[in-house]
């Protein structure tokens, strides 16, 4: 693509990166194929490649001289579910992720939102990140579902949202503590505690230290790495987001500078999207840049570092079926595909493929409570197709997207739940029934 950007405006860093991502793109449109807003609206607007040319005249490298609308920008931008489907099959190796973080920026600096739109995005950029305070507003949600229907479109899809059954927050996390396993250290990690993931389903964490603690693998967690600063980064609250980043990277700087670290794991996979890009994130922070690209190169998907690290024994046949749903955040933003699939046949389950893999669920952190239309047509989809499958469970490794396809025919659990299971650990909630 052709750019028309004026010296002044390359002299800004963000603009010259803009620029060398543009250059990159060929308008060859295999991007609309595979794009879920395009699938569901046809309109090129809401397409990347669309967004694309959009966002080049918004940030002045357009040949037209036509004023760019940059309400109407903003209002396709809000659309794209950053699910980076369309950078799996760019053939130009177009980087849309950061592009449109550039963009986004760009509108937000230069245009207002209504002051409802301003005030859902803080609650929620507050809110998710304190799980205490999220656990509890669950819980609250509860009490309010007879009301939704009354209430503004979107408190109404925050409500409906909240999954039905809320626990005991994780207590994980609660202080720093370090996990030491059954057998003799073999690895040694930090484990991202997880915000939202702590207030709704604790027992993911506990799946992935039982197992880890098995396969002689110590656990570093840190109280202050409470959120990776990924949800706040997604809506345009970028104090608040590279807040929460400050604070994970100078709680593992510690840790990370010692050395003897093997990885940082993650069980969330949009959380672990976030960290692996903590080198471009925090390139311009002084203090913690260098700590920020370390962060980058020690994540990886609990999946990713147990296929790679671990020892894990094929298992006999256990006579059920896993629909494995591949978290857009795993199979595209962290090119993870195998390796989740790969460990859960090798634990015995038979898996089975969905069709439209590729497709977001309408989950994509808080894009179904500020899209709730679009996320619920996502959601449809996927969960229909999902049932097509008729398989006994359905796996997946991103809590949104757990919550997203609760619908499923078939009951859903986090990945690491069900190797947890396979290797000697408990039955996964709401497996009862299907194990009859």
């Amino acid at each position: 693509m052709q750019t028309h950007f004026d010296k002044t405006a390359l002299q800004r860093p963000e603009i010259q990166m803009a620029d060398d991502i543009l250059r990159k793109c060929v308008h060859c449109g295999f991007c609309t194929a595979t794009c879920p807003t395009f699938v569901l609206t046809g309109d090129e607007r809401d397409s990347p490649r669309g967004r694309i040319w959009m966002m080049r005249d918004a940030l002045g490298g357009g040949d037209t001289g036509d004023e760019m609308d940059l309400r109407d920008v903003g209002y396709h931008l809000d659309r794209c579910l950053g699910c980076m489907s369309c950078m799996t099959t760019c053939p130009s190796g177009v980087d849309y992720l950061h592009l449109v973080d550039i963009g986004r920026a760009e509108v937000e600096k230069n245009t207002t939102r209504s002051f409802g739109d301003r005030l859902i995005r803080k609650l929620l950029a507050r809110l998710v990140p304190r799980a205490h305070f999220f656990n509890l507003a669950l819980k609250l949600a509860k009490n309010a579902r007879p009301f939704a229907p009354l209430l503004p479109r979107r408190l109404a899809a925050m409500i409906g949202a909240a999954p039905a059954k809320i626990g005991r927050i994780d207590e994980v996390g609660k202080k720093d503590k370090i996990f030491v396993p059954e057998k003799p250290v073999r690895k040694r990690v930090i484990l991202l505690q997880g915000c939202a993931q702590r207030a709704i389903a604790p027992e993911i964490n506990a799946a992935t230290l039982r197992l880890l603690s098995r396969l002689g693998v110590e656990v570093v967690v840190r109280q202050l790495a409470n959120c990776c600063g990924g949800l706040a980064h997604h809506i345009n609250e970028s104090d608040n987001a590279h807040s929460h980043m400050r604070a994970t990277a100078r709680a593992w700087k510690t840790d990370i500078d010692k050395g003897g670290l093997d990885a940082i794991i993650v069980n969330t996979s949009g959380c672990g999207t976030t960290l692996k890009d903590y080198g471009q994130l925090l390139s311009s922070d002084a203090e913690l840049c260098e700590t920020g690209a370390k962060i980058a190169s020690l994540a990886m998907d609990i999946t990713e570092f147990l296929a790679a690290h671990t020892d894990l024994a094929p298992l006999p046949d256990k006579g059920l079926s896993v629909a494995y749903h591949a978290a857009c955040s795993l199979q595209h933003g962290q090119k993870v595909t195998t390796s989740p699939k790969i460990l859960l046949s090798q634990a015995g389950f038979e898996v089975r493929q969905i069709a439209e893999a590729h497709l977001c669920c309408g989950s994509a952190g808080v894009y179904n409570i500020l899209q709730p239309e679009m996320a619920s047509q996502l959601q449809n989809r996927k969960i229909g197709n999902i049932n097509k499958a008729q398989a006994d469970i359905v796996a997946a490794g991103n809590l949104g997207c757990i919550n997203q396809i609760a619908g499923a025919d078939a009951p859903v659990c986090h990945t690491i739940e069900l190797l947890d299971w396979a290797y000697g650990g408990p039955v996964p909630a709401g497996l009862e029934e299907t194990l009859k």
